[in-house]
């Protein structure tokens, strides 16, 4: 196996995964996380593609009942909330391999499903089902890169699973559309599940040097009474909370900025729709370099929470500048400054996490961290949406946003010269 960069430094007296200085650092561990989040957040977001096309909609039997698409999407990001919270505990005493590997079983099997379906009903419990077992996914690649990698390049590590995100938002949705107009919405569901298997190889090769199992070294896996008492202490941490509370005010800013920045910018600032659809992508792709450049430079400095707390503001800053701004391509790079900003913060959250709880508890901890964060994004939307409708101003929207960031970043105060 080639190896990039090998871990010369000795294994942290806590434990810290199952790293030792012998240990080389392969890179084929992310990259296969990386194919793994992109197909998951292909089979989250296919849906969406859905609800304008008469066909599904008749399929269905509900017509364009936008309270009922929209609650196939909401019954989704509910469901894997929970799961994450409740469920990612699991790899802390399952081998997160094999848990993944049938976790990547099922959405295959429900995306196969969903195919066959001509029922409403039968659709929102695959899409609850779906929920539930994609749930555990970031935890796991959280707790996996903190056992494979040493705290130096966790950052970078951790960015390069997560620009499953940004990049699953540039290719899913053409590719859902271009199946869609092409060979019926069906197919969207079916090319789905047969993407499974090749990427379910590919993590499985992937993964293949990883080894978390308790019964891999008995001498420093923790005892259940061990892992219990870790488990007590990271629920009794402050530091831990104020992590997951940040993540709220950052997962926020994500949801919020997905769901409105087109209407915003076709709305609010009065750019003509021809010019909406490239414009809006160009903030996604500030945000994707701003992930590799913050990356690579935390690592380098690895100062996790003064990285997040920069990062959260200058998003702020950057809204900020899009209130008073008025011209198209002023507004679009005040936009970009501030996803780019926010992008340079999203491998450090995690890295922050790493620093923040203990190793015997990593799938629990980024569990709760994600799940808390999830349910807190999807509500993003639809408060903004109340905020515009009950101000009549789409910079109603933007200012709660702005709002929540602040309130992310004075969180982050008591952290910063400890983490």
């Amino acid at each position: 196996m080639t190896t990039l960069e090998t871990d010369t430094a000795p294994r942290a007296a806590s434990g810290e995964g199952e790293r030792t200085s012998e240990m080389p650092v392969r890179w084929s561990i992310p990259l296969a996380l990386l194919a793994c989040v992109l197909l998951a957040f292909f089979d989250k977001i296919s849906i969406a593609a859905l609800f304008s096309d008469d066909g599904f909609q008749q399929a269905m039997g509900i017509g364009f009942d936008t309270t009922k698409l929209g609650l196939l999407m909401t019954a989704f990001l509910l469901s894997y909330g929970f799961s994450s919270m409740l469920l990612s505990g699991l790899g802390d005493r399952i081998a997160p391999v094999r848990l993944l590997t049938w976790m990547m079983v099922s959405w295959c099997g429900l995306m196969a499903l969903m195919g066959f379906t001509h029922s409403y009903n039968a659709m929102l419990v695959l899409r609850i089902l779906l929920g539930i077992a994609e749930g555990p996914l970031f935890s796991l690649a959280f707790a996996i890169i903190r056992h494979s990698f040493p705290s130096h390049l966790q950052a970078r590590a951790t960015m390069m699973w997560l620009l499953g995100t940004p990049l699953g938002a540039a290719i899913g949705f053409p590719l859902s559309i271009w199946l869609l107009n092409h060979f019926g919405w069906q197919s969207t569901f079916f090319t789905m599940a047969i993407l499974t298997l090749p990427v379910l190889f590919l993590v499985r090769f992937g993964l293949r040097h990883v080894r978390m199992e308790a019964g891999q070294n008995k001498a420093s896996a923790p005892t259940p009474e061990a892992r219990s008492a870790a488990r007590r202490e990271l629920f009794a941490s402050p530091y831990f909370w104020m992590v997951c509370i940040f993540n709220i005010a950052f997962m926020t800013y994500l949801w919020g900025i997905n769901g409105w920045l087109p209407g915003y910018l076709i709305k609010g600032k009065g750019i003509h729709l021809e010019h909406a659809g490239w414009m809006s992508s160009l903030p996604f792709i500030a945000m994707l370099v701003g992930e590799v450049i913050g990356a690579w430079l935390s690592d380098r400095v690895d100062r996790r929470a003064a990285a997040c707390f920069i990062s959260m503001g200058g998003a702020a800053i950057g809204l900020w500048l899009v209130l008073h701004l008025n011209t198209p391509l002023a507004v679009i790079a005040a936009m970009s400054f501030s996803t780019f900003m926010w992008g340079t913060g999203a491998p450090n959250i995690f890295a922050l996490l790493a620093k923040a709880t203990r190793p015997a508890v990593s799938a629990t901890a980024g569990g709760v961290f994600n799940g808390l964060g999830n349910f807190a994004g999807a509500l993003s939307p639809a408060v903004m949406g109340a905020l515009i409708a009950f101000t009549h101003s789409m910079d109603s929207g933007l200012i709660f946003l702005v709002v929540i960031a602040v309130l992310g970043c004075a969180l982050l105060l008591p952290l910063l010269k400890r983490y």
